[in-house]
């Protein structure tokens, strides 16, 4: 469900309408269709669990009958934390993902931790959003040290996806992220210490466990691994033409 136009370039839909989805990909037959929609704000989820279910999970139902109908194949970015769910949000991606394996033709299941890269929705308070808005607006860059996770970049997502459509390696779930675990605080230092913007130190003392998860599927699959040193370039390179990223 989107409120406002991004680009013209887009066909617009409400996803949680099932037969708005069953028109639009039954006018298109896409061979593959990618699915991303979602709304990852765990404590809107948690708020609202009724509409996140119907959102996350629901609308996945829709989207994987009218894949079915047209006999096309279906990648699903879901997330790492379809692994240990512990949230209502989780809990939509895990049940997400037992609906994709439901598409006959092939599926893929891509879970990226959290991911860093432009949004087109340069208002939410996704990560790297907070970034922009403190290289562009000023806004004090303060980041919590306390809570450990293994980053993902957009870039690399794209591109196991095109090299699996290129292997056509279906009916896989692969982790998507860098082998380091890394704080809020540490990829924000990393990424704004080049423009010159300082990064103070907060403790928001998460006791959530820290779990390193097993990327050794990209290796078994020779599939593109990255690490954490060429993700932080790479994102730097892009913040320095970000015009090339404008919708």
């Amino acid at each position: 469900m989107i409120p406002t136009k991004l680009s013209d370039r887009f066909l617009y839909l409400d996803i949680t309408q099932e037969a708005e989805v069953s028109k639009l990909i039954g006018e298109q037959r896409p061979e593959i269709i990618i699915h991303v929609a979602n709304n990852a704000d765990a404590r809107w989820c948690e708020a609202n669990p009724e509409k996140a279910i119907k959102l996350n999970q629901k609308a996945t139902e829709y989207i994987v009958s009218a894949t079915n109908s047209i006999n096309a194949k279906l990648i699903y970015i879901s997330s790492f934390e379809a692994i240990r769910p512990m949230n209502v949000y989780a809990n939509t991606k895990k049940e997400s993902e037992k609906i994709i394996a439901k598409t006959k033709e092939g599926y893929l299941i891509l879970r990226p931790s959290v991911i860093l890269w432009f949004s087109p929705n340069t208002t939410n308070d996704r990560p790297f959003s907070r970034l922009l808005k403190n290289l562009d607006q000023g806004t004090p860059a303060v980041y919590d040290t306390s809570r450990k996770f293994q980053p993902s970049y957009l870039g690399h997502i794209c591109e196991v996806i095109d090299v699996s459509i290129q292997k056509k390696l279906w009916n896989e779930i692969i982790l998507v992220a860098v082998e380091d675990l890394k704080s809020r605080y540490d990829t924000a230092k990393d990424i704004l210490a080049p423009f010159g913007i300082t990064v103070e130190v907060a403790d928001k003392h998460d006791t959530l466990p820290v779990v390193k998860e097993d990327l050794s599927k990209l290796k078994k699959l020779n599939l593109p691994a990255y690490s954490y040193d060429r993700m932080i370039q790479k994102i730097i390179d892009e913040i320095k033409h970000r015009e090339l990223f404008q919708l």
